[in-house]
């Protein structure tokens, strides 16, 4: 697999734009078509399931939480935080919430992020925004019988941040059981003189601290019982692979539980998208994961 620090700018950018991998259409009916699709299935698990919008767990703006709830209350409820993609650039909560009928309707709770994307927002405030989003969780839904993640893409880096957190600074210490995290960047270094870069405005040193690559060690404390599922698209370009690859590598090595799940025939958009679907490999993942398949 080839260095990324030897490749052209022109090279990296490619690398780095899920959007021209895809093998089902052009890159910009790609990214309409992923939009679409997840604010249609957003739409439809509003209308089908109970839900508490725009649930505050900050000050900021785009500090809210989308909740999807189970019709039957029981006493085993997990609960699954779903990060949202789109390059920390855009998407929000609104359309977030696609994946949650085929979870709700085996009992599980479903909470959809918002955070402060870019230029608004920097990655330290995004990593801070999410963090602080789990421990609003916490608090709020104690009784709870487990914590998971979800993550793609931008969310499957902040979910990675998330694990990788000192609790001792938020007054709670979440014992996070599963993550899902899909088609994630989890070196920030490779995007930093590509496009990606431009609204987020990132240092070397902030890449740096922001890159759960380089918090193994932290994680381990963290989130040393966590089940985790490393997911990479078929048709992701080689870095995204590459990626997922040597982060579940290197999860592998500290000792933690992890998978990797290659899914064949998706890309870096179906990949998620496809989790509306009760039927599909990583719906029945992340419910077997919580003992609700």
């Amino acid at each position: 697999m080839s260095d990324w620090t030897k490749m052209s700018k022109d090279e990296l950018e490619r690398q780095y734009s899920p959007s021209r991998w895809s093998l089902r259409m052009s890159a910009d009916d790609v990214i309409r078509a992923h939009v679409a699709a997840l604010k249609s299935g957003t739409e439809k698990a509003r209308a089908v399931t109970q839900t508490l919008i725009d649930v505050p767990y900050g000050d900021g703006d785009r500090e809210k939480l989308d909740v999807y709830l189970p019709s039957s209350p029981s006493p085993d409820l997990p609960l699954v935080i779903y990060l949202h993609g789109g390059y920390w650039q855009f998407l929000s909560k609104d359309e977030s919430g696609f994946l949650a009928p085929p979870l709700v309707q085996k009992g599980v709770v479903v909470v959809a992020v918002g955070y402060s994307t870019a230029p608004t927002g920097n990655m330290d405030l995004m990593v801070s925004q999410v963090r602080r989003s789990v421990a609003c969780v916490i608090q709020q839904y104690s009784h709870i019988s487990g914590l998971y993640l979800c993550g793609h893409s931008a969310g499957a880096h902040l979910a990675a941040m998330v694990l990788s957190t000192d609790w001792s600074e938020y007054d709670v210490s979440p014992q996070i059981k599963g993550a899902l995290l899909v088609s994630g960047v989890y070196d920030l270094q490779p995007i930093l003189s590509t496009y990606v870069n431009e609204p987020l405005k990132m240092t070397g040193e902030v890449a740096l601290r922001n890159s759960p690559s380089h918090f193994l060690s932290q994680l381990k404390v963290s989130s040393t019982s966590c089940d985790i599922i490393v997911a990479v698209a078929q048709n992701d370009s080689p870095e995204f692979r590459k990626q997922s690859e040597e982060y579940f590598k290197a999860l592998e090595s500290a000792g933690l539980a992890v998978s990797l799940e290659d899914v064949p025939d998706t890309d870096h958009f179906s990949v998620i998208e496809q989790l509306a679907d009760e039927h599909y490999s990583l719906t029945q993942l992340l419910l077997k994961m919580m003992g609700k398949s």
